[in-house]
């Protein structure tokens, strides 16, 4: 039954495509009747020989027509014919007339004079191609009457009449896709654009305004609803600076570009969507280029809190990478059984994906794990991360984060893992809350691994856009409530990137040679939260503080006004790779780092509140002071400009290019 279904379909497309080549076979024969007749028979009107005309003209006409079968002019499908499908068929009509013109001097007993030839062949190619537009502008503005033609308007005046920012290639590719899907949403209007031989002329039928400072005033004029943003290879800030320049015209901006999707680059097509925070960061996206994926090929790779925003997306690039194995362990199952089903959906039986339920505190558990699968490379993810959350659980912050993470650190060396990766955060630097200081103690247990077989090393970044916790979702939630947008102070400054750009670094890190390093990823420049949540409600189609109010609510337990990520810049220096940096602060012995883990344990095991456990961390960690302290003295100006200035400039290495 489904074969003779198949078999019926294919007999179908195959009587449609020798209609259509019939069809096109036809009309052309057809141009060449008349147009080579007149012209041939001109020539030898005198002679009264017609078996003269009849043998011209047949050869010319067989010539022209073997020419386009060579040339597979009857394979295109002229509904979307471009520019190179009709310079092709000038091409095979080209070939033809010389072709005909050297059987004419040798083989012919009386010669068609060679005008006559290029007249015949030319007007035969001239009506052909008029044929083909007429087709095309037939299918793509339709004769539509009576009711047909009624509702036919009634569709145009319902679709968003839009202005497009760019008259260049790109905002005409997008002119022409609108107008030629009947059913998309937008209907261009006009462009806008800077370039003064544009200005005032006709762009693809369209009129083409700007510049862009007048923007504003001509919108007012214009019945267009929304303005897309179809601009090539924008670097973030012209990107950003076109954005606010367009919002301030109060209509909808959206940007035609690829998604923002998470698969390696390539993978997708330019479409309108949204501009998004991720598109006004203050700096150029990392490139996804596969660089060392060959690295993880092969290996089986095993990464603790698989669930969360970091682990789920370490999950989807290093799939993507071809392990021979994936272990994703998470104590929480909803996350990890979602990321899951969506591995499994998307590479079924080519990737081999294990699910572990278990908690890193679990030493004989993880001590299973390990056994069962012995990973080649593990990525250490799991940690609780929540700053102020952890201001109130001081001792289950240091259980998990610390000897949770001594227990998965152990294990990998006992096991004898190649190489071990643990994701650290820039609270890690001079840390001011529990959080940040669990994450520098392990950075220090990392770091006094040096004689170990196995490669430990950590990686320091900022904060993740969109990532579970951060401030993109809160802010999303508090716009869709209709405000206000809540932050704790209006000086914050903090570092930002995309999750899936924080793990592609992540994954640069997790094939370098060094062993027992921390690794310092470039942030770019550090945004205002202000800015942020400002930016997020204009996003939104509000205006902030009209529609949507930010309201500051002061800081929270541990929290920084500034972050930073270098401990001591003149001993961090830059690999080869231009955005990951090296932090070569002074590490500890393993004796050293022992006794610190000895002493914490007995006073994590004697501590009766949250003030005993911190003050213990304290002494574990010992640029750990409170948030008071920092702030307090903090000149935000000040550390604004020079986390802005040195931009890691300062902290290259001697003999590594800047």
């Amino acid at each position: 039954m489904h074969m003779s279904l198949l078999d019926k379909g294919g007999k179908t497309h195959h009587l449609n495509v020798k209609y259509r080549v019939g069809v096109l076979l036809a009309v052309d024969i057809m141009c060449f009747l008349v147009t080579c007749w007149i012209f041939v028979d001109r020539a030898f009107s005198y002679y009264f020989f017609s078996r003269h005309i009849i043998y011209n003209w047949l050869i010319m006409v067989g010539l022209v027509f073997l020419f386009r079968l060579i040339f597979h002019i009857y394979k295109q499908m002229w509904r979307y014919a471009n520019t190179g499908v009709y310079l092709l068929m000038l091409v095979s009509d080209l070939c033809a007339g010389i072709a005909y013109l050297l059987v004419d001097r040798t083989m012919l007993r009386l010669h068609l004079p060679i005008a006559n030839a290029v007249a015949a062949i030319g007007t035969g190619l001239l009506a052909t191609l008029s044929s083909r537009f007429i087709y095309q502008s037939m299918r793509k503005f339709p004769l539509v009457l009576g009711k047909k033609a009624r509702a036919f308007k009634r569709d145009e005046e319902n679709k968003i009449k839009i202005g497009i920012v760019g008259a260049g290639e790109l905002g005409v590719l997008l002119a022409e896709e609108l107008r030629a899907n009947r059913s998309a949403r937008y209907a261009p209007y006009c462009f806008f654009d800077n370039n003064s031989r544009k200005i005032g002329s006709t762009v693809a039928g369209l009129p083409v305004y700007g510049p862009d400072k007048d923007v504003v005033e001509q919108v007012k004029k214009l019945p267009i609803q929304e303005i897309i943003i179809a601009l090539p290879n924008m670097d973030a800030q012209t990107q950003r600076q076109v954005f606010n320049t367009y919002k301030e015209t109060g209509l909808k901006v959206k940007i035609y570009d690829y998604p923002l999707e998470r698969a390696l680059p390539g993978e997708g097509k330019r479409t309108i969507r949204e501009v998004n925070i991720e598109d006004l960061l203050f700096r150029e996206s990392v490139r996804f280029d596969g660089a060392g994926t060959n690295y993880y090929r092969g290996k089986t790779v095993l990464i603790t809190g698989a669930g969360g925003s970091i682990g789920s997306e370490l999950s989807r690039q290093i799939a993507h990478t071809q392990p021979e194995r994936l272990v994703l362990l998470d104590i929480y199952e909803n996350g990890v059984y979602d990321i899951q089903q969506e591995l499994v959906r998307a590479y079924r039986e080519k990737l081999d994906v294990r699910v572990v339920i278990a908690s890193i505190c679990d030493e004989p558990r993880l001590r299973e794990v390990f056994d069962d699968y012995h990973p080649d490379v593990v990525f250490h993810a799991a940690a609780h991360k929540h700053v102020p959350l952890m201001e109130y659980n001081c001792a289950e912050a240091v259980r998990n984060n610390v000897f949770g993470s001594l227990n998965v650190i152990n294990l990998a060396e006992e096991s004898g893992v190649q190489r071990f990766v643990m994701i650290s955060t820039d609270k890690a630097v001079n840390p001011t809350n529990i959080m940040g200081a669990t994450k520098r103690l392990c950075e220090m247990i990392i770091q006094s691994r040096k004689d170990s077989g196995t490669d430990f090393v950590a990686v320091r970044f900022g904060n993740v856009l969109g990532s579970n916790g951060s401030v993109v979702p809160l802010f999303k939630r508090q716009i869709a409530e209709g405000g206000p947008v809540t932050i704790t102070d209006k000086r914050i400054i903090r570092y930002f990137m995309t999750i899936p750009e924080a793990v592609q670094l992540v994954l640069r890190t997790g094939r370098r040679a060094e062993k027992s390093e921390i690794y310092v990823l470039d942030m770019g420049e550090p945004v205002k939260i202000l800015d942020l949540a400002e930016n997020m409600i204009a996003l939104s189609g509000f205006v902030p503080y009209e529609d949507i109010d930010v309201v500051e609510i002061g800081l929270r337990p541990g929290e920084k006004l500034y972050e930073e990520l270098l401990i001591n810049s003149d001993t961090t220096f830059r690999t080869e790779d231009a955005r990951i940096y090296i932090d070569h602060d002074k590490a500890l012995t393993r004796d050293e780092v022992s006794r610190i883990l000895f002493d914490l344990d007995n006073a994590l095991s004697k501590a009766d509140d949250n003030d005993d456990v911190r003050d213990a961390m304290m002494t574990a960690v010992s640029t750990y002071q409170t948030a008071d302290e920092i702030n307090s003295h903090a000149d935000t100006s000040a550390q604004v400009k020079s986390a802005g200035d040195h931009n890691y400039q300062g902290a290259i290495a001697p003999g590594i290019p800047s």
